[in-house]
């Protein structure tokens, strides 16, 4: 956790250190809900719980050890698919690209097909 100037003054004052603890609290809890809804869905799923994360981890050690975590698994994750064949790379890309179009086609089952989708898209009507 990052101790700034502002951060320190804001300490000082214990009448506003647990409400502004408790707004990095929410506001970073809710940024990561939406990341985590978002996961399956084609966009930055991922990249939006590491941002509310981020935020936690402004204030809280343990988002702080989660973040690293993630970081550590993420580069290990991208070092291990760095070092495999092209053949298993595009493996991975294609099973990615089936479960996202899989999770599209089942919310927007789930959830009505918009106005605006193009008639030849074959969904449910």
């Amino acid at each position: 956790m990052a101790e700034s100037g502002w951060r320190r003054r804001i300490a000082a004052r214990k009448s506003i250190e647990a409400p502004y603890r408790l707004g990095v609290g929410v506001v970073g809890g809710l940024v990561v809900a939406v990341g985590v809804v978002a996961i399956p869905l084609p966009g930055p799923g991922w990249l939006i719980v590491f941002a509310g994360l981020f935020v936690l981890a402004t204030e809280f050690l343990w988002a702080e050890r989660v973040l690293e975590y993630a970081r550590r698994r993420v580069e290990g994750w991208t070092d291990w698919l760095g070092r495999q064949s092209v053949v298993v790379r595009v493996a991975v890309a294609l099973l990615t690209a089936a479960f996202v179009y899989g999770a599209l086609v089942v919310t927007l089952h789930l959830t009505g097909v918009p106005h605006w989708v193009p008639g030849w898209v074959p969904l449910w009507h």
